[in-house]
């Protein structure tokens, strides 16, 4: 489990590509401390195993399901990426709860600034759009984000100057590709909604008889 604050910025060192896989090769520093063969990490909200690393680098296996449905697949050399330890026993839940598995793609349709913040609209697909909704939480290339606005098939999310400067936000533009990953609370609450013959539809009255609400 991830909270969608990035650590830091990695840069890809390579690309080794299979027939419908790579090993993903990433120059990092923070998020080798107390690295072990084995542990999870999230590249762009992705979450990877790693399965070998250095004084200043560490290697994931991107198998043919995360290649198939994540921007990881445009990756090139030298690209940054977005980086994030799982989150331990202990630590502040700082952003939101983020599990690493993406759920679809957007593309980012405008970029603007609105005094010190800057407004990324995005476009997807109309099934993630569900889960979509004004001032929740969504990750977006790993990065917890407040939606400020959603309308037809696209929605909107506000940087703060800081995560703007220290993630991809900064170097993303009209037409990039990101990964989504919607709210996992929303997506299960659906669920619970289905299996007890409810809409799904989640509102104040869905919130209190399923314990959400005190």
């Amino acid at each position: 489990m991830f909270t969608g604050l990035v650590e830091e910025l990695g840069k890809v060192k390579s690309l080794s590509r299979g027939a419908k896989s790579f090993k993903l090769a990433v120059s990092a520093a923070t998020v080798l401390q107390d690295m072990k063969t084995g542990d999870s990490i999230a590249v762009n909200g992705t979450c990877l195993t790693v399965t070998d690393f250095g004084r200043d680098w560490f290697i994931a296996d991107v198998m043919p399901e995360t290649v198939s449905r994540t921007v990881l697949a445009f990756l090139k050399p030298g690209d940054p990426v977005n980086l994030e330890r799982t989150l331990r026993l202990g630590d502040r839940m700082g952003g939101h709860i983020v599990t690493g598995h993406i759920d679809g793609i957007g593309y980012i349709r405008s970029v603007a600034k609105d005094d010190n913040a800057v407004i990324f609209r995005i476009q997807t697909q109309p099934e993630l759009l569900r889960y979509v909704v004004n001032q929740g939480s969504i990750a977006i290339d790993g990065i917890s984000l407040t939606i400020v606005e959603c309308a037809g098939n696209w929605f909107a999310v506000s940087a703060i100057p800081h995560t703007y400067a220290v993630t991809t936000l900064g170097v993303k533009g009209i037409g990039s590709a990101v990964n989504i990953e919607v709210d996992t609370l929303g997506k299960h609450m659906e669920r619970t909604g289905r299996e007890t013959g409810k809409s799904g539809r989640i509102n104040m009255n869905f919130l209190a008889e399923h314990g959400f609400l005190i």
